[in-house]
């Protein structure tokens, strides 16, 4: 007996993650590709895989109770596949214990057959008492919430103070289930009605969503990257939250748009789109890996009117006069903890602090970049005031040549702590949390 192929990809995920420092998005799409999994066993792996990761503080702090070592000075092998079975076990409604606990097992044999014995007995009391255990979790603190919810205790802390606690505790626990299952259809060569079509010529459930014409959400497993409407150049993965961006942007067909911090070219390709190819998009970006792929992209999606550059973003060397640039630096990623299950276990407060200064650098420069009568667009991909609205708010102290546009009226439900300015949350809008702010250049 062997473990199933989806829990052995779940399995190389988690190790890769926290032993090798891999990304779990990225190592994922290997493993299942190189598994070829289908796509319900793929959607399978991918929850297992995805919710290992995510609860790591929370799985160890159940299994301390199992074993008499330190959780520290396990066999990274055998870790792994205690939290795999734990999750397994605890999170995934439809697996009997029965079922977890071999399965668990089994994964380790492979790896450690001395260790099989150990693993068996772990996970046969985690069925047994695991649950009570869980209970014995109080949410009421942020040092609590940062446990039970599985984020790490700044960010929980950070979030009780600018949330509030019940929002706090609802964004983490809304970032510890699925993420939205979201593309874009490619306006350059179709819409959101005639991707909704063809996918359910493949049996795929698929629907037109809020937020951004062109968005459409997927609801039954279905492997994009692998995907016939992918290779054809008619989608791109995107979140909603994500295609806020460049409708903020709002470019017009000729217009010269600059877009920094540009890789892989998601919202590079979604403006060239909105500017029916019509124009020019320079896209900046300073790895010359990401560049290429956006080079990449841009080619499939038949975005003929981008141009790539690499260089610093924070450097004004791209060209003055633009009619419109977008701002979307490096960020904390905290409004993406759905997507990227290991963002959360990545960022330290210091390293925000530090993030904090590079943004204002490339919000300097993509200030000197755009005309007068022209539009700045500020973006993250996280939940942080230090990086959003307090930030643009001291830019515009210093900048009295800009004023802030009013987004208010275009998205009236994605209230923000700053008026004029956009947030979408993962609880309450459904997709990943992105922060967007305008501003014109009066002189």
């Amino acid at each position: 007996m062997s473990a199933t192929p989806a829990r052995r990809c779940a399995y190389a995920v988690v190790r890769r993650v926290f032993e090798q420092g891999a990304y779990a998005d990225r190592t994922f799409r290997a493993e299942a590709d190189r598994a070829r999994l289908e796509p319900r066993d793929r959607a399978f792996a991918m929850r297992l895989a995805y919710g290992a990761v995510q609860m790591k503080a929370t799985l160890d702090w159940v299994l301390e109770a199992f074993v008499t070592r330190p959780i520290d000075e396990l066999d990274p092998a055998v870790l792994a596949a205690l939290r795999v079975g734990l999750y397994d076990l605890l999170f995934m409604a439809a697996t009997p214990s029965r079922a977890a606990v071999s399965e668990g097992v089994e994964l380790v044999k492979a790896e450690t057959p001395r260790a099989h014995a150990f693993v068996n007995a772990v996970l046969r009391r985690a069925a047994r008492e695991g649950t009570r255990r869980l209970a014995e979790l109080d949410d009421s603190t942020s040092t609590g919430a940062a446990l039970a919810y599985s984020h790490p205790g700044w960010v929980a802390e950070r979030w009780f103070a600018e949330l509030g606690p019940e929002a706090a505790r609802a964004v983490m626990r809304r970032d510890n289930e699925p993420a939205e299952s979201a593309v874009r259809a490619n306006r350059l060569r179709t819409d959101a009605a005639a991707v909704v079509e063809r996918l359910a010529t493949e049996g795929v459930e698929a629907r037109t969503a809020s937020l951004a014409p062109e968005a459409v959400v997927i609801e039954t497993p279905y492997d994009v990257h692998g995907s016939p409407l992918f290779a054809e150049g008619l989608v791109m993965p995107q979140s909603r939250g994500s295609m806020l961006v460049a409708r903020a942007v709002d470019p017009r067909p000729g217009e010269r748009v600059l877009d920094l911090c540009a890789g892989p070219g998601t919202k590079t390709t979604h403006l060239a789109a909105l500017m029916q190819g019509d124009g020019e998009v320079v896209a900046v970006e300073a790895d010359p890996g990401r560049a290429d792929a956006i080079a990449g992209n841009a080619k499939r999606l038949g975005a003929s009117s981008v141009r790539v550059v690499v260089g610093d973003a924070a450097e004004p060397a791209f060209g003055e006069n633009y009619d419109r640039v977008l701002v979307d630096p490096p960020c904390s990623d905290l409004g993406t903890l759905q997507s990227r299950p290991d963002a959360r276990w990545r960022k330290t407060p210091e390293q925000v602090s530090e993030l904090r200064a590079l943004q204002r650098g490339i919000l300097a420069a993509a200030a000197a970049a755009v005309r007068v009568g022209g539009r700045l667009v500020y973006s993250t991909c996280t939940i942080s005031a230090s990086e959003n609205e307090r930030l643009v708010q001291e830019f515009l102290e210093e900048s009295a040549n800009f004023r802030v546009c009013d987004l208010r009226g275009w998205q009236p439900s994605l209230s923000a702590s700053v008026p004029g300015f956009l947030q979408t949350v993962p609880h309450r809008d459904g997709t990943d949390g992105f922060f967007v702010a305008a501003l014109e250049r009066l002189e």
